[in-house]
């Protein structure tokens, strides 16, 4: 069984690491910063969930056009070009007196990079971790946003209340450009996987390919929509309790932590299967109590006990890339990062939009509901359906399956 040590004992993956680590760190928080700003300036639920979640909107409209990019780039020029936009854009941000039509439009532009981002980035982990340590790789990159969610929200939450919303979406313009001088200094020049112009219909062509398969449409569902609606529920954490959304967002973080310790290292494959979509559950079933109006230390326990069901992902991306041609992988993972964002952004604004017209709480129980039903009805598809190739293309044409043992950011 691969261990942790022989991971950053892999060129390039340290890195790597490091580089999504303080882009995540930055996404934390200068998120919090800014959903907090336009909360007190807005006082609307809806936008302030959009403003935490909204640019993962942009990542729908990204997967469509951009994405063909993934394995036609450098990896190095791309990963830290893409965060060093982040760090301009960022900065803006916090610009006074932004209006709020520019912040979205703003948000919209690293949403789109980000859905590139994402492609390349895990394109490049299955280029430079061998194939049965894949899942642990991923498994150590989770765990790695689980953490710096925890110290990002947690710091963001302090920077609020020791500096202001917009020092705070300051300091996380900085973590991106750390993330950007971490790729540029630490991975190595590595040529594009593949050959060949990106374009937009080269795009919608693997789009196509990829979705054709009935097993591939399910795993690939699995992995947005169940998660999507759960985030929608974590994106009116600030209208819900504006002076503790931090400490619920890091009790979160450290659920999530402990779900991808236990099934990147300690879950064996005869049980894989069997736990994907009962762990997949756990993500909603604590939420609808959030209708009865916890008290603040259950409403902690209830969020970390939650997400630890976002250990799931890591099962059925597993199970995706079982599917997937290895010449398609980088393609196929930003299309699952890309729709698995989308997915949170969607159901951030649908999560305001119910708050608005009931209650932040009532909304986080309606959408939970909602998860619960998309994962029991994939469940039975999952049960009775065909995980063959169109036209009966024999099991030798995708990748084996890592025999080693996103949330929202993948």
């Amino acid at each position: 069984m691969p261990r942790y040590r022989t991971l950053f004992r892999t060129p390039e993956f340290t890195p790597l690491f490091v580089t999504a680590a303080a882009h995540t760190a930055a996404q934390t928080v200068a998120g919090l910063g800014l959903a907090t700003l336009v909360f007190r300036s807005t006082g609307s639920p809806l936008l302030s969930a959009l403003a935490l979640f909204g640019p993962s909107l942009a990542q729908l409209l990204g997967a469509t056009t951009l994405l063909s990019a993934a394995d036609r780039l450098p990896p190095r020029a791309a990963i830290s070009g893409i965060a060093l936009f982040f760090a301009l854009g960022t900065a803006v941000l916090a610009v006074p007196a932004l209006p709020t039509w520019a912040v979205f439009v703003i948000l919209l532009a690293e949403g789109l990079a980000a859905s590139l981002g994402g492609g390349v980035r895990h394109g490049l982990l299955n280029e430079v971790l061998p194939r049965e340590e894949y899942l642990l790789g991923r498994s150590v990159m989770n765990m790695a946003t689980g953490v710096f969610q925890i110290g990002g929200f947690a710091t963001g939450g302090l920077l609020v209340a020791l500096l202001s919303p917009r020092g705070t979406v300051l300091a996380g313009a900085g973590l991106y450009l750390a993330a950007a001088l971490a790729a540029r200094l630490g991975l190595g020049a590595r040529p594009p996987r593949t050959a060949g112009r990106p374009s937009v219909a080269e795009t919608w062509r693997t789009n196509g390919r990829l979705l054709a398969v009935p097993a591939r449409r399910r795993a690939y569902l699995a992995l947005w929509v169940p998660n999507g609606l759960v985030v929608g529920c974590e994106s009116l954490f600030v209208p819900y309790d504006p002076e503790r959304a931090g400490l619920l967002f890091a009790c979160g973080a450290l659920g999530m932590l402990a779900g991808d310790t236990v099934v990147g290292r300690f879950v064996p494959a005869r049980l894989r299967a069997r736990i994907r979509f009962p762990l997949q559950a756990l993500l909603a079933a604590p939420f609808p109590l959030f209708a009865l109006g916890p008290g603040r230390p259950l409403a902690l326990a209830l969020v970390a006990v939650s997400a630890v069901g976002y250990g799931a992902s890591l099962l059925h991306q597993e199970r995706l890339m079982a599917l997937v041609p290895e010449e398609l992988s980088g393609h196929a993972l930003g299309l699952h990062s890309s729709g698995m964002l989308a997915l949170q952004g969607v159901s951030a604004a649908l999560a305001g939009t119910l708050a608005q017209a009931t209650s932040p709480r009532t909304g986080m129980a309606l959408l939970a509901l909602a998860s619960l039903t998309v994962t029991l009805l994939l469940a039975r598809a999952e049960r009775g359906g065909d995980s063959g190739e169109p036209g009966g293309a024999p099991s030798s044409a995708v990748r084996t399956a890592p025999q080693g043992d996103h949330r929202r950011t993948a």
